[in-house]
């Protein structure tokens, strides 16, 4: 009986600190935010295991490609 209460409780507070901060936890993200969040990540990824020059190579045929 405690262990329900108890998760009641967390429960609870969780949906109180979703509602403050203005948001739904089924909501989706805007693509554009989203990205915006992964990027630091992945420069950091690259530079962290050496695959900047990868990253560098692909962007530059993508550009040839695209006629730049």
């Amino acid at each position: 009986m405690a262990d329900t209460a108890a998760r009641s409780i967390i429960r609870t507070q969780g949906r109180k600190a979703t509602a403050a901060f203005g948001g739904s936890r089924t909501g989706t993200r805007h693509p554009l935010v989203a990205t915006l969040m992964v990027l630091p990540l992945a420069a950091l990824l690259a530079v962290a295991f050496g695959g900047w020059d990868a990253v560098v190579t692909q962007a530059s045929s993508v550009g040839v490609m695209l006629g730049r």
